[in-house]
Order: C-alpha cells, then sequence, then structure tokens
C-alpha cells in the first residue's frame, strides 16, 4: 500500500493524483494522510483507497474502497450533475471527498484544479483558480463554512461560485436558510449525504444516486448499500452489501431527510432532543449565523439542551431564542445555557465538533426545566 503524505498545497495533490490513477487502473492501494503514516492492517484485495474516518465514534478506522466502488460513485454523480466536466478540489484531499473531486476529475479526463489550503480556504484564492479552469461545464464541491465565506466575500469569489453547474455540499449539514441563500444568489447548490463507507456523498438533494439503497429501520436509522459502498473496515468484517450507519433519518415526499445521529440525541427528563431539529429553529433567527445544540450532565434530569450560538446583527435575547424553540418543538427542547462563541468548532471536514462544544457550555448543578 502507498502512503501519501498531504500539507494541504497543490504540489502534495499532484502526487496524490497520480497515484490515484494509477490505483483506478488496478495498481496498489493508496492511503493519503496528514502526519506521520499511520500503522494499519493491510488492504483486501481490490482495495484502490484507504480513508480514514474522522473519529466521531472514538478512535479514527480505516475504510477499504475499491476502483469499482469509486467509478460507481463518480459515473453516478456525472450522470446526476448532467454530464462530465472541469473540477475544482477546495477540500482537504486526505478526506473521502477529496479524493472522490480527483476521481471524478480524472474519470472526466482531466486532473482538477488545486486550490492551496496550506494559508486556510480563502474567498479570493478560490476565485482565482476558479479562473484559470477555461470554458466548459465546472463543478467542484464544499462544506457549508465554506459556502458561507463566499457568500460574504461577494464580488469576484460569487461571481466564481455561480459560474460552477453545480456546487456539492456535504460533510456537515446545510443549514435550510443557507441553502436559501445560495439558490437566491444565483448559485447551483446541490446537498450531499455520505461517508466515506459509502465513498463519499451517495444521497443527492435527498434522492439516492442510482444504484444506491436507503432503508430505515424502526428506530429511524438511515442503512445504505449498492455499488459504491467500501469493502469494510481494515482489520475488521466485510460489510456485506449494506452498512447500517450511525444517522437517523426520514423520509418526506420520497426524500431523505437526516435527522442528525443516534448518538447526539440528547434525553433530558425522560423526553428525546434531536440537537439537529432545535439547530434548525436557532438559525432560522434573524441574526443567528450559526448553532450547534448538545446535551449537558445534569444531576436532576439526566441532561439538559444547550445551544453555542453564532451571533449577527440583530441577535434576538436568549429568550427570543427559548421562545423560538418552545413554539416550534416544545418544552423539552428549549436550551438551558446558550453561549455565544465567534464560530462552532470543528472537526475533520467541516463536521462540528460537539465534544469541544460541549466543553464550551458546561455548567455544573442542578438545572430547572424551562417552564411553559
Amino acid at each position: 500500500m502507498r502512503t501519501i503524505a498531504l500539507d494541504g498545497s497543490p504540489g502534495g495533490v499532484d502526487a496524490l493524483v497520480d497515484a490515484l490513477a494509477a490505483a483506478l487502473d488496478g495498481g496498489p492501494a493508496v492511503l493519503p494522510h496528514t502526519g506521520p503514516a499511520p500503522a494499519t492492517p493491510g488492504p483486501p484485495p481490490a482495495t484502490a483507497v484507504v480513508i480514514a474516518t474522522s473519529g466521531s465514534t472514538g478512535r479514527p478506522r480505516h475504510v477499504a474502497l475499491t476502483a469499482a466502488a469509486l467509478r460507481a460513485s463518480a459515473g453516478a454523480t456525472a450522470a446526476r450533475l448532467g454530464g462530465p466536466a472541469r473540477w475544482l478540489l477546495a477540500l482537504p484531499a486526505e478526506h473521502v471527498a477529496g479524493v472522490q473531486v480527483i476521481v471524478r476529475a480524472l474519470l472526466a479526463g482531466a486532473p482538477p484544479a488545486v486550490q492551496d489550503l496550506r494559508p486556510g480556504f480563502r474567498a479570493d484564492a478560490f476565485a482565482a483558480v476558479t479562473d484559470g479552469l477555461g470554458p466548459g461545464p465546472r463543478h467542484t464541491s464544499l462544506v457549508p463554512t465554506q459556502l458561507l465565506r463566499l457568500l460574504d466575500a461577494g464580488g469576484p469569489a460569487l461571481d466564481a461560485l455561480r459560474s460552477y453547474r453545480a456546487v456539492l455540499v456535504g460533510g456537515a449539514a446545510l443549514d435550510a436558510d443557507l441553502r436559501r441563500r445560495a439558490l437566491d444568489a444565483g448559485v447551483a447548490v446541490v446537498t450531499t449525504y455520505g461517508m466515506s463507507e459509502t465513498a463519499g456523498g451517495c444521497v443527492y438533494d435527498g434522492v439516492p444516486l442510482d444504484g444506491v439503497t436507503v432503508d430505515l429501520e424502526a428506530d429511524g436509522r438511515i442503512v445504505l448499500g449498492g455499488p459504491t459502498l467500501a469493502t469494510g473496515y481494515l482489520g475488521g468484517p466485510p460489510f456485506g452489501g449494506r452498512f447500517r450507519t450511525g444517522d437517523l433519518g426520514r423520509l418526506v415526499g420520497g426524500r431523505l431527510e437526516v435527522l442528525g445521529r443516534a448518538d447526539d440525541v440528547i434525553v433530558t427528563g425522560g423526553e428525546n432532543v434531536a440537537p439537529a431539529a432545535v439547530e434548525r429553529v436557532l438559525v432560522a433567527q434573524p441574526g443567528v449565523r450559526a448553532a450547534c445544540v448538545v446535551g449537558i450532565p445534569d444531576v436532576r434530569w439526566g441532561q439538559v439542551v444547550a445551544a453555542a450560538v453564532v451571533p449577527g446583527p440583530g441577535r434576538p435575547g436568549d429568550d427570543g431564542l427559548r421562545d423560538a424553540v418552545r413554539a416550534a418543538l416544545g418544552r423539552a427542547a428549549v436550551p438551558r445555557r446558550i453561549v455565544d462563541v465567534a464560530e462552532i468548532p470543528v472537526r475533520g471536514i467541516g463536521k462540528p465538533d460537539r465534544a469541544a462544544v460541549t466543553r464550551l457550555v458546561t455548567v455544573t448543578g442542578g438545572l430547572e426545566p424551562p417552564s411553559g
């Protein structure tokens, strides 16, 4: 297995592009990484890429993806988005979303244009790399925080964003208001849901890609299958054609709506509260740019709801935010603690770091439940 060390530079990505091209044609498996090369078991036969998960449930695990799974995902994406296109890579290439931008670009006939991420993601750099793509259809993939920065930057950055036939947005939940803002600005946003175990996004705007299956267990747990599925984890049993995710969902009008991780559900006074539902209410309020909701321990109630909020102009007072949640979701969902933060801590490719948020908002002692 070939390991490729990445530092956010285009040069590092060039080496990965060459290695992935060889792996897609039957060459050695590739493991992209940052820092020291990880020690892992050998991959199973036919593995093309090994991806480290972001470790949301503990230590990171390593997912084995075959060339067939990568090709199936890239082909289904091209079919859904209207055919081949030039791709811009603005994501860390060690994550599955970054790997798939490279795979899609290679299968479309040209390596991706690459944004230098060593200084961090910058709107002006995104615009400059976009200008160099040349004529013809173009696609890119972003996380919500990148989309927000480009919209806020306006000017050339927004013009560049509008030039893409499709802007895939995944890695974390896309707030409905941010999605609406992007669409109103003329950006062709496509929300994606997937993970390393499914070769990246496999459900676009709530609809599975061709060949992908979505099932819901009795408790709402999402189970995915189809040709994009990984073989399994290194050193573990094979998935066997079905992957039981850690996410809860429901079908609304035939489309999958992801409600959040099962492990994130807050049990307060015997009632279950989905953090994602509370977050949607909070960010729908004027003056709330982002929010992350967690449960914090409480002697009397087991857990109580707490929220970290990124404020903007006109942010309502805490009581106003609580009233909005109470009206939409009921008393149990009302945050007992609301803390303003400059930004929501993230991990991996842009998912909220709920452990870090919990540390930010944790309080000691018992709390009374919200009244009303």
